[in-house]
């Protein structure tokens, strides 16, 4: 099932009167940064044509949940556009290839149930109904977990639980009266017991079953590293699944344990002076690691959302805060004079395997390129902002 016409009604970004004030809150200074950089919602990213793609997904989640705070009518205009540029009449998405059984393709169909509830037009159920299709028939190991990709056999990546399980989980509350949440903490389950590491805490990247990888541990089947990234995602999705778990279900009190256990286990890699996370998560310090937004970005958002809703410690909200601290005062390096911002230090992609080969070394984590103002970072510094009220 690909699709991969699509119609673009003008290359040319209109002129923009987005005024960048000096007063307005993180959030909005970062959401009319990137509305004002990047004209239609389908150009995060510096995207030449609209693509179904999990980048701009986490960027116009995070626009939503602005909205809600702040009603904006620009902002619901310009998460719409990226929808209805992409999803067709017949509930078919352009660019989105179902066979791939990749699931990084299933985040963006977050975008569509508020679009659906406000619109009630059936092109955007039956586009909902065909992003389940895809978790109906993903492959799986043996133990029950998804395969990130059909490229990736019998591998479970730590973002891949961020990418499946909150759409899995609105979507089972919304239409399936729930009945998938076993399966849902099912998938954290198998990861929580694969890859996590017994002396830090800290979940590996990725977990082949097979340990045919040439970068899995021969014993546990693991990657060799902590990517900070990676942890964001298995945070994220955590906080996120719990919206919608119902208080009376006998996993829910699994899933938080999860969250405490790995959110203990990140904090104590946390910088003492910037609030920061490096990019390999417990080598802070050595040769080459940096301080990376976007993992920290994503545990400030953790943090303060696990902590407002009752999961975690209130010292996680003082950690969240630190944390924003830094993203503000040590990676936002300068503001321009349209009062836009850019948050630096932004890894711009990690994986395992594939080719290029990525073999999950110490060194390949540190010199993946980086990117300013990358969506998996400014996305989540959104998030936070909004969690901190900052």
């Amino acid at each position: 099932m690909t699709i991969t016409s699509c119609k673009v009604t003008s290359q040319e970004p209109a002129k923009t009167d987005i005024v960048i004030g000096k007063k307005l809150k993180w959030s909005d200074k970062m959401a009319l940064t990137l509305m004002k950089r990047h004209p239609e919602s389908y150009m995060l990213d510096d995207a030449k044509k609209p693509k179904w793609d999990y980048v701009h997904a986490l960027v116009l989640h995070s626009i939503e949940e602005l909205y809600k705070k702040n009603p904006d009518p620009r902002y619901k205009a310009y998460v719409r556009g990226y929808v209805d540029i992409l999803v067709q009449a017949d509930g078919s998405i352009n660019t989105y290839e179902f066979d791939k059984y990749n699931i990084d393709l299933v985040l963006p169909g977050r975008l569509l149930f508020d679009v659906y509830a406000t619109s009630k037009e059936d092109k955007y159920l039956k586009a909902l109904q065909l992003i389940r299709k895809q978790l109906s028939e993903q492959p799986r190991t043996q133990s029950g977990g998804f395969w990130h990709k059909q490229i990736y056999p019998n591998q479970m990546w730590l973002d891949g639980l961020y990418m499946g399980e909150p759409f899995y989980a609105e979507y089972t509350a919304k239409f399936e009266n729930g009945k998938s949440f076993d399966d849902i903490a099912k998938q954290f389950e198998v990861i929580q017991l694969k890859a996590t590491d017994p002396k830090t805490g800290l979940l590996y990247h990725g977990w082949d079953e097979s340990k045919q990888m040439p970068w899995a541990n021969k014993e546990t089947g693991n990657s060799p590293n902590f990517w900070s990234r990676s942890l964001g995602w298995y945070v994220m999705a955590l906080v996120d699944v719990l919206d919608y778990m119902p208080k009376d279900h006998p996993k829910r009190k699994e899933l938080i344990q999860y969250l405490n256990n790995a959110s203990e286990a990140i904090l104590k890699f946390q910088d003492k002076s910037s609030g920061l996370w490096y990019q390999v998560t417990d080598k802070g310090g050595e040769k080459d690691n940096y301080l990376e937004a976007s993992g920290s970005a994503m545990f400030s958002y953790a943090f303060a959302k696990g902590a407002n809703k009752g999961y975690l410690p209130a010292k996680f909200k003082k950690a969240a805060n630190k944390a924003f601290d830094g993203l503000t005062t040590v990676l936002i390096k300068k503001v321009d004079e349209d009062g836009g911002i850019t948050l630096t230090n932004c890894c711009q992609v990690a994986g395992l395997g594939g080719n290029p080969y990525r073999d999950g070394s110490y060194e390949y984590y540190v010199n993946e390129r980086k990117k300013d103002n990358d969506p998996k970072a400014t996305g989540p510094f959104i998030l936070a902002a909004i969690e901190l009220n900052r």
